[in-house]
């Protein structure tokens, strides 16, 4: 056999056709879907073209050929040819069988199809190279399918549930679903045969498909991602029941964590008695993940305001202990003052006498809702604790408000300006009426005298602001050097006339 006769024999020409298709598209083309899809379907047109040329025609039962080598090589050329044209289609499935835009319920779909197939391709073979009846086959394999569709009726549950659910789709990865047992978690993958949730500790909880679709679930993470939350609170019927809303109110602006797109929140009055008025707080979050950190934040400035407004929160319910004025429970109560400074880390390390000192000197200052206290950058030469009401601290950046913070009672600003000049890194403004007491550089100044290593302490608590400022900002390490403990003691030393090396 010649040379030329080798060339121009079908079935060689037919293999080196298979074997360079299935060269470059696994090796060259793999991580190309694109070029890989037009890879197959300009082999298949080749190879069909080549086929029919020498007179085989694939999708048809051809007649007996002459020889049983002939035979076998038309039957290869045919099994190539169908495999071609299955991936071929499996390349369009993959292109262009999109499910509304979703990723993962797209593959699914996807990889369905593929099946489909697979085992549509698998017939032809059998019906078109082996020349076996289809039909008939299908038919004596009844007992088979039977006998596997029993052994395989759970996997089978599961796979036909997990279609139905990727289908329907009541939750999505990375929603938060909890089931009607109480199970709960975030849904980290969907699959064939089960979906994954990560619960609350951590921990990988597998449900079969089959038991989701059967179950009653709730998405918390649909239709959106905010998330609402209930909070509720009962004080003793000491005040009226207005008063104490409009004190949860306050609470609610002053609240960080809130996502406001959907509303300030709702303050709900839900019963009185003799023992308790029982409020009902409802707000939303942004992301169910935030709840936690809302709860911390509005507990928290449940207590600073209610104690600042002098509101006594209520007894549990069935302990049988009755809720009394905080005046009766503690006839000797500290002064405003002294409160307010016990609250303030900047004179934790100061004594009851040094404290009284300065709460003699305090001044009480009263502002209305929306008046401006200081600009973005100005010095204050006071520091100011709340004593009630919310401030609001927003900072001009890049041309953009951003909120820094609200402050609450027990909260204060100015300290920068009144130990250091330094400007404050924000505007504040006044969005509940507030009320709040001032310590003047000139009655802390005969302290800091009296007590030189207070300049240590004071220097110390400020470096440790002014960094967590720099981190809000996402300024990075390079302003440390200016907020540096030294540099402080002796910026606080200079301005109060304080001589070096005394303490």
């Amino acid at each position: 056999m010649t040379t030329s006769e080798i060339i121009a024999d079908p079935f060689i020409q037919t293999g080196a056709l298979a074997v360079l298709g299935a060269v470059i598209s696994r090796v060259a083309l793999r991580s190309h879907p694109t070029w890989h899809l037009v890879l197959h379907v300009t082999f298949f047109v080749l190879l069909s073209v080549l086929l029919l040329y020498h007179g085989i025609v694939p999708y048809l039962p051809g007649p007996t050929p002459n020889s049983v080598v002939d035979e076998v090589l038309i039957g290869i050329a045919k099994i190539i040819w169908w495999v071609n044209a299955g991936w071929a289609l499996i390349g369009f499935t993959r292109a262009f069988l999109i499910f509304e835009g979703s990723p993962r319920e797209g593959r699914f779909i996807q990889d369905l199809v593929v099946g489909i197939i697979y085992l549509g391709v698998g017939l032809s073979i059998v019906a078109n190279v082996f020349s076996l009846p289809v039909g008939t086959l299908i038919a004596t394999s009844g007992v088979l399918a039977v006998i596997l569709g029993l052994a395989l009726q759970s996997t089978l549950n599961d796979v036909f549930s997990g279609i139905a659910l990727n289908l329907g789709r009541p939750y999505a990865v990375g929603d938060v679903i909890v089931l009607k047992d109480g199970t709960e978690g975030k849904v980290v993958e969907t699959n064939w045969r089960a979906t994954h949730l990560l619960n609350g500790t951590n921990d990988l909880v597998v449900v079969p498909n089959s038991d989701l679709a059967k179950a009653r679930l709730v998405n918390m993470s649909s239709p959106s991602r905010n998330h609402g939350v209930t909070i509720t609170v009962s004080f003793a019927p000491g005040a009226a029941p207005a008063l104490v809303a409009d004190v949860m109110r306050a609470v609610l602006i002053n609240s960080t964590t809130i996502d406001r797109t959907t509303g300030p929140g709702s303050v709900q009055v839900k019963g009185i008695s003799g023992s308790a008025i029982d409020l009902e707080l409802s707000i939303a979050v942004a992301d169910i993940a935030k709840v936690g950190d809302a709860k911390n934040e509005i507990f928290d400035l449940i207590y600073r305001h209610a104690k600042a407004a002098s509101l006594q929160l209520a007894a549990a319910a069935g302990t049988g202990i009755a809720a009394t004025p905080a005046a009766d429970q503690h006839p000797q109560l500290r002064s405003v003052q002294m409160r307010l400074l016990d609250a303030i880390p900047l004179f934790a390390t100061l004594t009851d006498e040094e404290k009284e000192a300065i709460a003699k000197t305090m001044r009480r200052r009263t502002f209305l809702k929306g008046e401006l206290i200081a600009e973005q950058g100005s010095v204050l030469n006071a520091l100011a604790i709340v004593r009630s009401g919310v401030l609001g601290v927003t900072r001009i950046e890049d041309g953009c408000e951003l909120e820094l913070a609200r402050l609450a009672p027990g909260d204060s600003y100015g300290e920068a300006g009144l130990l250091t000049e330094a400007g404050e890194p924000g505007t504040i403004r006044v969005l509940v009426h507030a009320v709040v007491y001032e310590i003047a550089k000139e009655d802390l100044s005969p302290l800091l005298h009296e007590r030189p290593s207070l300049v240590d302490e004071l220097g110390l608590i400020l470096a440790r602001r002014a960094e967590a400022k720099d981190h809000l900002f996402d300024r990075g390490s390079h302003s440390s050097g200016t907020h540096a403990v030294p540099g402080l003691v002796k910026r606080i030393r200079q301005l109060f006339e304080i001589p070096h090396g005394t303490h």
